[in-house]
């Protein structure tokens, strides 16, 4: 009986961080999705506050879609870049 080599065990443990990262990008998808929803529900209520209310919605969608970012971005790395190999 063979057991797995010490290079096929670290790309694997890789792919497994890659797809862990990859769903941090639910939480911010979901998060946007009500603050455009309460925002719109705002501006029904107050027309007149349009402006605020957008802006505002923005700014927070930008800073909640970093998180997403960021998970991308260690996928990308975990699966292209390979950082790990260098260990062996």
């Amino acid at each position: 009986m063979e057991g797995i080599t010490s290079e096929a065990f670290i790309l694997g443990c890789s792919a497994i961080g890659a797809g862990l990262a990859a769903i941090a990008g639910i939480g911010p998808g979901i998060g946007q999705g009500y603050a455009a929803g309460k925002a719109a529900e705002g501006v029904g209520r107050q027309p007149e506050a349009q402006g605020d209310i957008i802006r505002t919605m923005i700014l927070g969608q930008a800073v909640a879609e970093t998180t997403g970012i960021y998970g991308l971005v260690i996928a990308i790395i975990l699966l292209f870049v390979r950082p790990l190999m260098g260990a062996l």
